[in-house]
């Protein structure tokens, strides 16, 4: 499967180079569907926004639905102040701490793009005594990098209350493996997804079950896969990140299969059968609760979708801020997939 885990992590970066916080989400769905278009997969974009795709199968009436959120968190304007900084407000988890000291990008509705950083208030050591100020949306501003000195300067710009503010990604990929980036979460597990219609294409498989692959945009605030559930679906599953932190056994190099999080327990047969699949197949995994987790395929079962739903994901560690992965995560999610739908 190396072949296929290179596949994965060039159109990983190529995903996180493309500003996509929720509700923003045309560029990265266009590129979506330029991309599953070259590897000959039946694509369609749906009315919210989000893309579903066909990846092959037969069994039409005992269909899976595969989710992967495209959209990140960041922040939108909230307020131009009147020195002409901005006070923002996040979209999603976005935390005040994890944004400071970072440039970003502050995208008008009239699409326009202008540079900047999000500074603590008063951000001189030399200047502020009170330096240790806890960070929050209301203690750190964007600096605009253009010459402006006024709240009548920025509105000159073009730059209105509610424009996106998004942050760079800073993606890096090491010689040892590990990619490191802003919102792996879930643009790496939205590359696996393509990663595996590739593999099936490729290969000429038609796996015994209809496949479906639902990229969503509105994950990080709750309701990415509440719609366009296929007909046909019975199971569902969220690839999306593996938790990794203290009390947790799923480390960067494992697929995660959780148990349970802040929704409730995951579908009994599904996780059990994710287990015998890795095991009969040397897959390296582990199987943890996320305390602090919701998925999309949860959001697809409020919907009202009768459905068995799991969820997994290659270990991602400092979930929304300066993530972790590494390949070889990549390559054990990419096998549970494939062989749980081709056993």
């Amino acid at each position: 499967m190396k072949q296929y885990t290179d596949y994965i992590m060039e159109q990983a970066v190529k995903l996180l180079n493309i500003d996509s916080p929720s509700g923003y989400g045309k560029y990265v769905m266009e590129y979506l569907m330029e991309e599953l278009a070259s590897i000959g997969v039946k694509a369609e974009l749906t009315v919210k926004g989000g893309v579903i795709a066909e990846l092959g199968g037969e069994d039409v009436n005992d269909a899976i639905l595969l989710e992967a959120h495209c959209d990140t968190l960041g922040a939108m304007v909230h307020m131009i102040k009147g020195d002409g900084r901005l006070k923002l407000t996040p979209v999603g988890g976005m935390r005040a701490e994890n944004a400071e000291a970072e440039n970003c990008r502050i995208i008008t509705k009239g699409g326009k793009i202008y540079e900047g950083t999000c500074q603590l208030v008063n951000a001189s050591v030399h200047v502020n005594g009170d330096y240790k100020t806890e960070r929050t949306w209301d203690s750190v501003e964007v600096v605009i990098d253009e010459k402006v000195a006024s709240k009548d300067d920025v509105k000159e710009l073009g730059i209105r209350n509610g424009d996106y503010v998004c942050f760079e990604a800073r993606t890096r990929i090491t010689e040892s493996g590990y990619i490191k980036s802003r919102y792996l979460d879930d643009k790496l597990s939205a590359a696996i997804l393509l990663g595996y219609a590739k593999y099936l294409k490729d290969n000429g498989i038609s796996p015994k079950r209809k496949v479906y692959a639902h990229f969503t945009i509105y994950e990080e605030v709750g309701h990415g896969g509440c719609a366009s559930c296929p007909e046909g679906v019975t199971e569902a599953w969220s690839v999306d990140m593996g938790c990794v932190g203290e009390g947790l056994e799923c480390t960067e190099h494992e697929v995660s299969i959780c148990a349970k999080d802040s929704g409730g327990p995951y579908n009994y047969d599904v996780v059990a059968r994710m287990i015998e699949v890795a095991d009969a197949h040397d897959i390296k995994y582990a199987v943890d609760i996320y305390p602090y987790y919701g998925s999309d395929v949860e959001a697809t079962l409020r919907a009202g979708n009768d459905i068995r739903h799991g969820l997994i994901g290659p270990g991602v560690y400092a979930s929304h801020g300066y993530e972790r992965s590494h390949r070889d995560g990549v390559e054990n999610t990419l096998k549970l997939i494939r062989y749980y739908l081709e056993d």
